[in-house]
């Protein structure tokens, strides 16, 4: 859902480094994957097509925060209804 979003702190050798990535649009949502080394945080439409991709090794990865959406829906996710007479 539109609000999704992730905090990823990364070790940047020395220092570090926050990414956010967030669901840009209505009815997109994120997924969060890891392994084989890597953790990966994917935007995906409601039809399942990933739209873009964050790819972190994990060994590198210090903290990753996921933040829901909120239960409400905004006014582009709400579907007008019709009474059927």
């Amino acid at each position: 859902m539109k609000g999704d979003r992730v905090e990823v702190v990364v070790d940047a050798g020395g220092t570090t480094r926050m990414y956010e990535i967030a669901a840009t649009r209505a009815g997109r949502r994120l997924d969060v994957t890891h392994g084989r080394g890597l953790v990966e945080v994917t935007e995906v439409t409601r039809g399942g097509t990933p739209v873009r991709t964050a790819r972190f090794m994990a060994n590198r990865v210090i903290a990753l925060v996921e933040h829901p959406a909120s239960q409400q829906l905004t006014n582009d996710e709400v579907a007008a209804l019709h009474q059927v007479a």
